[in-house]
């Protein structure tokens, strides 16, 4: 995982952080000290209503996935956080999938073959 070009994270059913990836170009930093905790306490307090709104929304099942865009630095951010559920449904947690996008934004034309 730590070889491709986005970021992952999983959080569990408690709203816990279990994992992240450590890809050389990780967009938002991440210690091993924020494993273990809640994913609350990994965001700004002005953030956390939605954080724990997306949560709700997961937990009861209004929604599987939700995306969201920022500027940050010298990148376009997609942040994508996907609801990850048992083969019965049961919510047992979050993946977020974060990529700089502004290399995929300057994309045109077309290509066909292998260079």
């Amino acid at each position: 995982m730590n070889h491709l070009p986005v970021d992952l994270t999983f959080i569990d059913e408690n709203d816990v952080v279990r994992y992240f990836s450590h890809g050389k170009e990780r967009i938002f930093a991440r210690t091993k000290a924020v494993i273990g905790r809640t994913v609350q306490n990994c965001h700004p307090p002005q953030s956390v209503h939605v954080v724990d709104q997306l949560l709700k929304d997961f937990k009861s099942g209004k929604k599987d996935a939700e995306d969201f865009w920022i500027p940050f630095k010298d990148k376009f951010v997609l942040i994508r956080y996907f609801a990850v559920r048992s083969e019965a449904g049961e919510y047992m947690g979050t993946l977020e999938f974060t990529q700089n996008i502004a290399p995929i934004q300057a994309i045109t034309g077309q290509k066909r073959i292998m260079s």
